[in-house]
């Protein structure tokens, strides 16, 4: 089979590699074989041929198919849970394991782009932004948590000050994270893609994979071939099916959507963004968007549990988009995606080990973009013979979600309603 082409985005329009690799046929021979084209994978991928190791890797639609080329392309620190729930929860040790590494996956995007010059449209600087006085106190507080874990490029600015960073009338403040940022995720991909198969790594599009067979050497079978290989990566996070059976019990697909505007005019840019920083609200279900390289306005938000597409896109993210600015009514919507992310019980990421040869890394549960680089480098480090690092996050126990995946889809749809009151009502 050939790859699928890329869903229609913003991102597939103004990819900087629009070629497509071979599917795998006939049987291969390698050190590390690498399950998943994403963030995840390419980043172990890369981090492991750095090393020396021989490693092929194995997309089962195209590079970027997954949410490595669809989100909102926000450089956020930290994980989906904060370090106070983290230490409260798992204890002390671990959170100073997992805060210590807290700021690293953008410190490792950052390398990326400037030691193989990948052009991504790397713009600096993001925000969070309150809606109630209660999110920003939470903000203040905030700001006090990760200051204690060595992150101090954090500034406040209240109700009279923010509308010099975003020009809406909705916030009661915001906190600017100087060390964050905005670019082109998929570029970013494909780039270290290339820097990848310019040491000698090898990449096979259409070829999802069938089997995995744990083993000294494991086995990797898809519908054409096979790749024996020391060790295994399985990298398909929201987009894997069947190869993790008990991680999938303690996991959910959640879909989230995104709208890109026709091209701004120079002023109306910088109305609604005068420093061009990319912005989240501190939402339960939050809106996020920033500016593209070419002035448009990307939107997203909403979150559809189960991974179910709404029916129209544009109608439900843009009526998000004109509560934030409605000076933006006449605007022309260019384009209109979904993606899906994967989501656990307690938000932190699922690390571990399949007997001794399969290890896997996924569940960011929307912060992807940089625990996913985290997670290659860690990857590397364990295949190279040092897991503490990793066993750091491989010893945070998972849940299964109640009821399976099959009655998890309305619990969790029920709970966002209650938190999505409280958001409205300022609780």
């Amino acid at each position: 089979m050939s790859a699928s082409r890329l869903p229609l985005s913003y991102y597939a329009a103004t990819a900087s590699d629009a070629s497509q690799r071979a599917p795998l046929k006939g049987a291969l021979d390698c050190d590390v074989c690498v399950v998943g084209g994403g963030f995840t994978g390419v980043s172990t991928a890369l981090h492991l041929i750095e090393r020396g190791f021989d490693v092929v890797l194995l997309e089962a639609e195209q590079l970027g198919f997954g949410a490595s080329g669809r989100n909102g392309g926000q450089i956020v620190n930290s994980y989906s849970r904060d370090m106070d729930v983290i230490e409260a929860r798992y204890g002390a040790e671990t959170a100073r394991a997992l805060g210590s590494m807290a700021f690293e996956g953008n410190r490792i995007i950052r390398e990326r782009i400037t030691r193989y010059a990948i052009d991504c449209d790397l713009k600096e600087g993001n925000l969070f932004a309150a809606c109630t006085e209660r999110q920003w106190q939470g903000l203040k507080a905030h700001q006090a948590l990760w200051a204690r874990y060595g992150h101090a490029e954090l500034e406040l600015l209240g109700r009279d000050a923010y509308r010099r960073e975003v020009g809406s009338k909705r916030y009661t403040g915001v906190l600017i994270d100087h060390s964050g940022g905005h670019l082109h995720p998929l570029n970013l991909l494909l780039g270290q893609v290339l820097a990848f198969e310019a040491q000698g790594g090898r990449v096979f599009e259409g070829s999802p994979v069938i089997s995995v067979t744990p083993g000294e050497p494991a086995c990797v079978r898809t519908e054409r071939g096979e790749v024996r290989a020391s060790k295994v990566v399985l990298a398909g996070n929201a987009y894997m099916s069947g190869l993790l059976p008990d991680m999938e019990r303690r996991s959910m697909p959640a879909s989230t959507q995104i709208i890109t505007t026709e091209p701004l005019t120079d002023a109306q840019a910088r109305a609604l963004l005068p420093t061009d920083r990319a912005v989240e609200d501190c939402n339960y279900l939050l809106d996020y968007y920033r500016l593209t390289a070419d002035q448009r306005l990307l939107y997203g938000g909403g979150v559809s549990y189960g991974g179910q597409d709404p029916n129209s896109i544009e109608g439900a993210i843009r009526p998000k988009l004109l509560t934030t600015f409605p000076e933006l009514s006449d605007v022309r919507i260019d384009y209109a995606w979904s993606g899906n992310f994967l989501l656990t019980l307690n938000r932190l990421p699922q690390f571990g080990r399949v007997e001794t040869s399969v290890y896997y890394a996924q569940g960011y549960s929307g912060h992807g973009v940089t625990c996913s680089h985290l997670a290659g480098c860690l990857m590397a480090e364990a295949l190279a013979g040092d897991g503490s690092r990793f066993d750091a996050f491989a010893g945070i126990a998972h849940r299964r979600l109640p009821g399976g995946r099959t009655f998890s889809v309305p619990l969790s749809a029920l709970g966002a309603w209650y938190y999505q009151l409280r958001d409205r009502l300022g609780w």
